[in-house]
């Protein structure tokens, strides 16, 4: 074995980087799919359409609270929820 490629070798180690990556990488669309399958253990999927207003009202409290339309809209169920049962 050459110098060159042994120094390589001991510099790929020194420095914590993988010389190599088992099998491909993923696609975009194939990261996404593995994302929603495992989304689907845990979550149901909502479709819905909603006017254009509520749409825009939903954005702006999405960021003025720093959450995600899913996540907003989790909270919103939520409170519907616990304050149905209050009653």
């Amino acid at each position: 074995m050459s110098q060159a490629i042994i120094t390589n070798i001991d510099n790929s180690f020194a420095t914590g980087k993988r010389r190599y990556r088992k099998g491909a990488p993923l696609s975009g669309a194939d990261k996404q799919r593995v994302s929603i399958a495992r989304k689907k253990m845990t979550h149901k999927e909502i479709k819905i359409f909603v006017r254009n207003s509520l749409k825009e009202g939903l954005v702006g409290l999405c960021n003025e609270d720093g959450l995600t339309q899913a996540e907003l809209i989790e909270r919103l169920i939520e409170c519907e929820i616990e304050r149905r049962a209050k009653r």
